[in-house]
């Protein structure tokens, strides 16, 4: 599939490595119908793989809220702090990091969550075991490096920065699932494979590399990759 053989691999976090975007959307739809306001599934690409101000701000103004951010924040925290423990992996995430490290390729994670956030994801000990094999994690929501979230595509090319061997953009891959992911990955010069909401328009996906049902489809050896030997 690709003349240029990839070298580095970066990771989106939420709903490409963790299950989170459904526990997302149900505090979403539960903020919603404390205030009698009907959340709509179009909603979500403003909703995902955006920094936290974002989010927030953009649910006030599509629920037309009469809530500040604070309060936003306060509620979804409280909805969501015990559940993202217990978040498990997309499929097919564990075997292809786990791949990825048999065969030494250099990993890193871009998030836009909160450091916070992030512990909190990966504090159970599974979870926190395949964490161990990337290279680095850059989150985007209070990393001072990081100036504008995605789509811009700063938090890309601070992680790519940040592996030792200074890789170019054209030989990294990112595994995304959000439409402002991919637009951010394309933006920093990297190739982009989206594993998206099945309920997400074509459309948004149509200049994405490499458009996947889930990571149990990707196939290494289309991007010069060591293949699956099971």
């Amino acid at each position: 599939m690709c003349q240029t053989p990839v070298t580095h691999i970066i990771f989106d976090v939420d709903g490409t490595l963790l299950d989170t975007e459904s526990l997302h959307e149900t505090a979403y739809r539960a903020l919603a119908d404390k205030y009698g306001k009907e959340f709509k599934s179009e909603y979500l690409p403003k909703l995902v793989g955006q920094m936290a101000d974002v989010v927030r701000q953009n649910l006030i103004d599509l629920l037309e809220l009469p809530v500040t951010l604070g309060e936003i924040k306060s509620f979804l925290n409280a909805m969501m702090n015990d559940k993202l423990y217990d978040a498990n992996f997309m499929p097919g995430a564990k075997r292809l990091v786990e791949h990825f490290a048999a065969n030494k390729i250099p990993m890193a994670v871009a998030t836009s969550s909160s450091p916070s956030e992030m512990e909190l994801k990966t504090k159970r000990q599974d979870k926190k075991c395949l964490f161990q094999h990337f290279s680095h994690v850059v989150c985007g929501d209070g990393d001072p490096e990081v100036k504008r979230g995605k789509p811009e595509p700063d938090i890309f090319l601070v992680c790519a920065s940040r592996f030792p061997d200074k890789p170019e953009a054209k030989n990294i891959l990112v595994f995304e699932d959000s439409v402002a992911g991919k637009t951010a990955a394309l933006a920093a010069g990297m190739r982009c494979v989206m594993t998206p909401n099945p309920e997400l328009d074509t459309k948004n996906t149509e200049d994405a590399t490499l458009v996947i049902n889930s990571l149990c489809d990707f196939k290494p050896e289309d991007f010069g990759l060591p293949p699956f030997q099971d």
